[in-house]
């Protein structure tokens, strides 16, 4: 989710899912360390629970980085340990770091001793022919060694050479079984499973193997999805703000941002999806994303867009029923 789950995205998020806990997108820990610390590691308040995702495979560095982590208030330091692209591969982390399980170890081992905080590792079923039970359960167990016990495991392979990071997530097939044998084997250990979860059925058959559920693209796309599954999770937790109430909460965010020199297209970018699968997307997705490039602008394109897409009508039926009206099955 890199240049996806920014700061702005997740306090949009927020809104939608009150007590799910946020990742940051993958942030190279030398950059941390190294680099401009504070524009790195900003966030709003409102987005905790939040996890800082690093990567890296320098055991000093990612510790340096997660001091500064566990110093700026996050609740959470996650090594990825799954991400496929060139670059990071170039850089020798993400993915290709499970072919190397005692370096990872040394790696958790390094952050654990840094700081207070969980340290949890998000990684792959395995990479290019290592692709057998066996040897996820071998990396598993390593790390585990370390001190980590919390795993989010996407369900799919990453293939190394030749496969962009997209095909990555849809080519090699999904493999929930090995997963759910992982968290039966490992019962001590906290498991999460990750890959093509879109619906909040799909989301509860999953807890009912594994302890919880990440939800990546989908919760871009089509954030009232995300927003379903986190009501499953916490029933007590009010509904889903209607399209417009989320706009009207924003509003605030977003002025005080525009004040700090903020361009409006670097929030509104990840709003696209606010309609997704109601009537007036089309029109919301036009407007917010004609408006909001333009000279001087500013929250007023929101409501701009805001009332393009509802239109007439007035008294539509609250977020939850169109969530339900929208899509085949429980969402």
């Amino acid at each position: 989710m890199m240049d996806w789950s920014d700061r702005h995205f997740r306090h949009f998020l927020r809104v939608l899912a009150p007590h799910a806990l946020l990742y940051t997108e993958m942030i190279v820990a030398q950059a941390i360390v190294r680099g401009d610390r504070a524009r790195l590691l900003e966030y709003d308040p409102s987005e905790h629970p939040l996890a800082l995702q690093l990567g890296g495979s320098e055991p000093a560095l990612l510790a340096a980085a997660a001091r500064s982590g566990a110093a700026s208030g996050y609740d959470e330091i996650n090594l990825n340990v799954g991400c496929p692209s060139d670059r990071v591969q170039n850089a020798s982390f993400g993915a290709c770091l499970m072919a190397r399980p005692a370096l990872v170890a040394e790696c958790v081992a390094a952050m654990r001793a840094a700081v207070d905080l969980p340290v949890t590792v998000k990684c792959r079923i395995g990479i290019d022919d290592a692709d057998g039970y066996e040897f996820l359960e071998g990396f598993v167990d390593q790390v585990s060694a370390a001190g980590c016990r919390t795993f989010i495991v996407h369900a799919r392979k990453a293939i190394l050479q030749g496969l962009s990071p997209r095909e990555n997530r849809e080519i090699p097939p999904l493999q929930y079984e090995k997963v759910w044998r992982l968290k039966a084997a490992r019962p001590q250990l906290e498991i999460v499973i990750n890959g093509g979860i879109r619906t909040a059925a799909a989301a509860e058959a999953q807890w009912a193997r594994v302890d919880g559920v990440m939800v990546g693209r989908e919760a871009y796309h089509n954030p009232y999805a995300f927003a379903a599954m986190a009501r499953l999770a916490w029933p007590s937790a009010p509904a889903a703000p209607a399209p417009a109430d989320v706009v009207a909460r924003l509003r605030p965010y977003v002025e005080r941002e525009l004040a700090r020199g903020t361009r409006l297209h670097a929030i509104t970018r990840h709003l696209l999806g606010l309609y997704a699968g109601r009537p007036g997307a089309r029109a919301w997705r036009r407007t917010l994303s004609e408006l909001s490039r333009r000279e001087g602008a500013d929250g007023r394109v929101l409501d701009s867009a805001c009332r393009a897409a509802e239109g007439p009508r007035a008294g539509a039926p609250p977020a939850q029923a169109l969530a339900v009206a929208g899509r085949a099955g429980p969402l």
